[in-house]
């Protein structure tokens, strides 16, 4: 019998940018499409890490690039072999096809089921079943270069407009708050000339951006391992801008020029525990109702007076970023190699 086996598959930001250039996107929008798979550039220098980090536990580590993942887990061994997808996508990018392919082949899996792969990079579909869930999430109008395919509600403190289909800020600019529903739609107009893609259109909420990341270092681990922390950046959310100039090599080249700066990670639960017990109960909605499971994370908004509300989740949150690495490390006492071999080693050894 072959040794266990996590077999980690990824989409590389190469592969991707050069199929959408090939596909008629400008290049520059292009390596702005695929600066989304930043975690594959920062995470490839740890695969070394991660090998030995496997060993330490008895298992193999084989990182496996998605174009190769067809014919690379047809070959694995159903009883031996753990697939765990870095990165994930429907449109754009097209790593949600590596937990499908994984139960093709039979093999085991470290996430959440591939029908949520596709959901949660529609944020317009997936914003429905939060809804009929009763979950608190902003209800959203959708728009399509300039054209209303259903309106957005009233709100008096006006709507957030962004990607439908797009992550890691891609499409959010400093003006992506707007007051006013024309504005909204001069955005569509923007976003569908620069990548094709509709956009949201959601009633802006007030208060402070928070992230609940989560890794079950053990198959029965539950929400009390949620990890709630506001994100302060400096301003009321995050654009484009400031992503890139955290992850992948536009990240590098902002940290060689002085310019990287990782928002302030601030436990919820010091300041408003009720908000962080809420959030739990969130969690714990999400993963009874939706199948969240093993790793992912939660954007969300927190008012003073403890009122949440959930923005969107990620089955696929970036493992390499720094927030992931802070989580790591104050809830599994773990940096990053050690806390992904752990969490594949109890799937075969618990």
């Amino acid at each position: 019998m072959p040794r266990p086996k996590l077999v980690l598959v990824y989409e590389p930001e190469k592969a991707c940018l050069d199929r959408l250039v090939a596909d008629g996107h400008a290049p520059e929008r292009a390596a702005e499409i695929a600066s989304y798979l930043a975690q594959s550039t920062d995470l490839a220098p740890e695969f070394d890490a991660l090998a030995a980090a496997c060993q330490k536990r008895g298992l193999c580590f084989a990182p496996l690039a998605l174009d190769d993942a067809a014919g690379g887990l047809a070959d694995e061994h159903a009883d031996t072999t753990l697939v765990w997808t870095l990165t994930d996508g429907i449109a754009y990018f097209r790593g949600g096809a590596a937990p499908a392919l994984a139960r093709l082949n039979g093999l085991k899996t470290i996430g959440a089921d591939d029908c949520l792969f596709a959901l949660c990079q529609d944020k317009f579909r997936s914003g429905a079943v939060l809804g009929a869930l009763g979950l608190p999430a902003p209800q959203a109008g959708l728009a399509r270069d300039g054209h209303w395919l259903v309106e957005p509600p009233a709100s008096p403190a006006g709507w957030f407009v962004k990607p439908n289909r797009l992550g890691a800020k891609i499409g959010i600019w400093p003006d992506s708050r707007s007051s006013d529903l024309s504005h909204a739609l001069e955005l569509s107009r923007r976003v569908f000339s620069a990548y094709r893609d509709d956009v949201v259109v959601q009633p802006y909420v007030a208060g402070r951006n928070v992230r609940a990341s989560f890794l079950a270092l053990k198959p029965d681990t539950g929400v009390e391992a949620l990890g709630i922390a506001f994100v302060d950046s400096g301003g009321d959310f995050q654009t484009m801008a400031d992503s890139l100039a955290l992850y992948g090599d536009t990240g590098e080249a902002a940290k060689e020029a002085g310019q990287y700066a990782e928002p302030a990670l601030l436990p919820v639960a010091a300041s408003q525990p009720g908000a962080a017990a809420t959030i739990r109960r969130i969690a714990a909605r999400l993963m009874a109702g939706l199948g969240l499971r093993d790793v992912f994370s939660i954007d969300l908004r927190v008012e003073p007076n403890d009122n949440v509300h959930l923005i969107e989740f990620e089955v696929c949150p970036g493992l390499p970023c720094f927030d992931f690495r802070a989580y790591c490390h104050s809830q599994w006492g773990m940096d990053l190699a050690d806390a992904m071999a752990e969490t594949a080693a109890s799937r075969f050894f618990s």
